[in-house]
């Protein structure tokens, strides 16, 4: 049904969750599949591991960045099983739905496969949804997993 799917991930129980269904969608369809971790590109104005706050710089914050989304993406490739070959990405975008859009442009795929929080009620208005920024503003199919 789907040839190339792009599966946002990062690093939460949620994503993790989803990934045996994403593993199950590639195997059924012998589709493709991109990891996307989306970081923001600007460094927060302290990092707080301790109870002293400290700066950091943008080389800084990069390395972080790229340090943990290889983590993110080694956490990711383990979940799919050892048969799934996956390609990854990472997108610096300080708009989390943006950035999946972008990634999925960049990836050509012809499917978004997202794990959802389902937040319903209050708590979905005040918190929002990255899913459903996704779906209102993709081009292409958005797989909702829940």
């Amino acid at each position: 049904m789907f040839k190339h799917l792009l599966v946002p991930v990062d690093g939460s129980d949620v994503s993790k969750k989803g990934l045996k269904k994403v593993a199950q969608l590639v195997n059924a369809d012998k589709a493709a599949i991109t990891l996307v971790y989306v970081s923001d590109p600007m460094p927060p104005t302290v990092y707080s591991d301790s109870s002293m706050g400290y700066g950091v710089s943008q080389k800084e914050h990069k390395q972080a960045c790229d340090a943990y989304a290889q983590d993110v993406f080694k956490n990711a490739a383990t979940a799919l099983g050892a048969g799934i070959k996956a390609k990854t990405l990472q997108i610096a975008n300080s708009n989390l739905s943006a950035g999946i859009l972008d990634a999925a442009k960049k990836a050509k795929a012809d499917v978004i496969v997202m794990a959802s929080h389902k937040r319903t009620g209050i708590k979905g208005m005040l918190l929002g949804s990255e899913t459903h920024e996704v779906i209102v503003h993709a081009g292409i199919p958005v797989l909702v997993l829940a």
